[in-house]
């Protein structure tokens, strides 16, 4: 399957399944937004749960946190989003679309603007001089709109974390080194949105900001750059030959060292293929720094052993909900010949999958149709999702199941009646075994 190809199916795929629809479609669609469908919103579901549990529950040195969207329009002055945060917008002569300059040149292959073919109108070498677009979404906050009442859709969710370093660690009596995790929705106005849900102007991020000691930044930087790739890599199941760490040559004005996790995706996305889904930074202090001194107040920390006070430095690491999603889905999807016919598969890693497991009768008689109803609403019980269908051959409701990622497909048939055993196919080998029916919910925990 050709790499341009991917993209095409996994957007045919999302809708026909229900996990991605384009966002007011019978309006005609809203650019670059996107809704989650039934089985989209449990998979991402399950990707910020494996998130907050690596970070969160299984560490003693982390806390959550869930800060507001809108906030004090000087905390955007502060971090420097307000003068800084900004990309350079051309506008094609002949068709007058907009594009970010860096993406425009990535994705044509061109060396400058002047070699540059409009995606839109075909038209080469037809731009504007570039100009800075700032990509915070403005609003107003009360009953009247004028500049005192501005405020800003929050372009990331680290600064919620940098004001609040304070109340968690006081409240929470935490020690440096310590991190504050937040899952949370953040907008960017992108001038070129695209690529599915890669590039968005609504999206959610996973985020960790980690306050260590200044000195020991770059050992923590190192740390936190090696532990990301391998729950890329062990936890969501991303392959390992399609995920690198590339360092960035350009530095942001608050870092002092920075690379991108990158999964390959091919087409248009990035670098030849290789999109970032995760970035990592060494910001030093700089956004305690600026926050203490727009605000007033000190934010500094006290080391209660030798009394030492200082602003800790921060590792960060911010992966996009949507993107790790969409890299699942991107990594498992793959099509295979069996027995002369093709047959549609989403490799999900079954801890993440939406759905664990089919429940289907053979046929629709002789008491199976009811028999399987209960064996799926006793999995609902136990929380483990499962889909009862009883629609079609056996075999095409397999392949249904295969298509939407569910890794087991449980089948009542006749022996079922005679000695409460069921057939459990597994969906990568398509292996079948049976079991007894009250070791299912068993089974499945063992395997999810």
């Amino acid at each position: 399957m050709a790499d341009n190809d991917l993209m095409d199916k996994l957007v045919s795929l999302a809708k026909r399944r229900g996990y991605v629809f384009q966002s007011s479609e019978i309006y005609g669609g809203a650019g670059s937004v996107w809704d989650y469908g039934p089985l989209g919103v449990e998979l991402k579901r399950n990707v910020k749960e494996a998130w907050w549990r690596a970070m969160v529950h299984t560490r003693d040195d982390i806390e959550g946190l869930d800060a507001a969207i809108l906030m004090h329009p000087r905390v955007w002055e502060a971090s420097g989003h307000v003068a800084e945060f900004t990309d350079p917008l051309v506008e094609c002569r002949n068709c007058h679309r907009r594009y970010r300059v860096d993406i425009l040149l990535a994705e044509t292959g061109a060396a400058d603007l002047p070699e540059a073919r409009c995606p839109s109108c075909g038209r080469t070498g037809e731009w504007t001089e570039p100009r800075q677009f700032n990509l915070m979404f403005k609003t107003f906050m009360g009953p009247v709109e004028d500049e005192a009442s501005v405020v800003y859709l929050r372009p990331e969710t680290a600064q919620g974390i940098y004001v609040n370093f304070l109340n968690v660690q006081t409240t929470m009596r935490q020690r440096v080194p310590f991190g504050i995790a937040q899952v949370g929705k953040a907008f960017r106005n992108e001038i070129t949105p695209g690529n599915f849900t890669f590039r968005t102007r609504e999206f959610e991020q996973m985020e960790m900001q980690f306050f260590v000691e200044p000195g020991t930044d770059e050992e923590w930087f190192e740390r936190w750059r090696e532990a990301r790739l391998a729950w890329m890599r062990d936890e969501i199941g991303l392959s390992p030959e399609r995920l690198r760490y590339h360092p960035h040559e350009k530095l942001a004005h608050y870092a002092s060292a920075a690379g991108d996790i990158e999964f390959f995706f091919g087409g248009t996305i990035g670098d030849a293929g290789w999109g970032e889904i995760e970035g990592i930074h060494n910001r030093t202090d700089f956004d305690l720094r600026r926050h203490q001194e727009y605000s007033g107040k000190r934010l500094e920390y006290i080391d209660p052993a030798t009394q030492k006070r200082y602003l800790p430095f921060i590792i960060e690491t911010s992966a996009g909900a949507d993107r790790v999603t969409l890299a699942v889905l991107a990594n498992g999807y793959r099509e295979e010949e069996v027995e002369g016919e093709t047959r549609v598969v989403l490799g999900i890693h079954p801890r993440l999958a939406p759905v664990k497991a089919g429940v289907f009768p053979l046929v629709k008689k002789d008491g199976m149709p009811e028999r399987a109803d209960a064996i799926h609403r006793a999995l609902g019980r136990q929380g483990i999702p499962s889909f009862y269908d009883e629609s079609g051959a056996i075999g095409r409701r397999y392949r249904r199941q295969d298509e939407a990622g569910t890794p087991f497909g449980i089948t009542v048939d006749g022996q079922t009646l005679e000695d409460g055993t069921v057939t459990v196919r597994d969906r990568d080998p398509m292996q079948q075994q049976r079991i007894a029916e009250d070791q299912i919910v068993g089974y499945l925990r063992e395997r999810l």
